[in-house]
């Protein structure tokens, strides 16, 4: 596989910073020589340019920083549109949730239908009616799907960039009171940690891609960091207890990389400054191995 890396070094989609310097660290972790193990081809873009937050204006407090999170946005569309006519897996790396935004974009402009396997412990299916926070990381799911403000929500005036009824959350465990409501009004499947729990990843797992995968080509990957226990991830920067072990993270990926879905991937929120000797963007780089194809034993075609 030809596998094209970008980052993006942004953190103003969230209040806690430092999730800027996730790419940075992720790379530090052996991520391009790791990938060349496995015998892909391996080109690394380098990154987005990064916004300097303590130069801008944050704007309304129920959007903050929209206007700059949707230029970086912009960037990072036409960067992942450029590597998927070369031919690319685009492998993205955050930086917060709201990248993919851009990252959807890019892809949605090739005019592909495509479902979303979105990993976290959040819903980002908030609005700027609904936010208590204002952070955009927390809407990107419902922008994509065509929800939200406007200039979120038809960005590009590509409206949805995925398919609804072809998107599934899993691992979810933290979700505010309205955006609860209105995912529960919403098409998109919801595999909450009860459910991994109940049932067992494996199961989850086979049934979210059959949805996700059903009537399209394409599947895209979003993993946020923050899916993971903390105790297993401590380097984000909205750690929610009752996560994912790394095990059942690891077993996801293994089960991705062998149903031949996923065409494109992003690995979300490692913030390197709450983090333990780089131990999460490590733990990340484990994950993304796996997705890609590394087994345990290899013994397996």
């Amino acid at each position: 596989m030809k596998v094209g890396i970008i980052g993006v070094p942004m953190d103003l989609g969230q209040r806690r910073r430092g999730v800027d310097m996730g790419p940075t660290a992720i790379r530090i972790a052996g991520l391009s020589d790791k990938l060349r193990q496995l015998n892909h081809q391996v080109y690394d873009f380098g990154n987005i340019p990064g916004p300097d937050r303590s130069a801008l204006k944050m704007g309304s407090e129920k959007l903050r920083y929209m206007d700059e999170v949707l230029r970086v946005c912009g960037q990072l569309a036409d960067q992942v549109s450029k590597i998927v006519s070369k031919g690319y897996f685009p492998l993205v790396l955050g930086g917060d949730q709201s990248v993919s935004i851009g990252t959807l974009t890019g892809l949605a402009s090739k005019g592909d239908k495509r479902g979303i396997v979105w990993i976290d412990a959040h819903g980002d299916f908030n609005t700027h009616e609904t936010t208590p926070s204002g952070s955009i990381h927390g809407m990107a799911l419902a922008a994509i799907l065509g929800y939200g403000h406007p200039k979120l929500a038809r960005f590009r005036r590509i409206i949805p960039k995925a398919l609804e009824k072809n998107s599934v959350l899993i691992a979810g465990r933290s979700f505010d009171e309205e955006e609860a409501k209105r995912l529960r009004r919403s098409k998109v499947t919801v595999f909450t940690m009860k459910e991994v729990d109940e049932v067992g990843m494996r199961r989850v797992m086979q049934e979210g891609i059959q949805i996700a995968s059903k009537g399209v080509r394409e599947v895209h990957l979003s993993f946020d960091i923050d899916a993971l226990d903390p105790r297993e991830a401590p380097g984000t920067g909205t750690p929610v207890s009752g996560g994912l072990t790394y095990r059942e993270a690891q077993l996801a990926m293994e089960i991705l990389y062998d149903s031949g879905v996923i065409t494109s991937a992003e690995f979300v929120e490692v913030n390197p400054i709450l983090d333990e000797a780089n131990r999460t963007a490590e733990l990340s780089v484990q994950l993304m191995l796996s997705l890609l194809g590394k087994q345990i034993l290899k013994t397996r075609k």
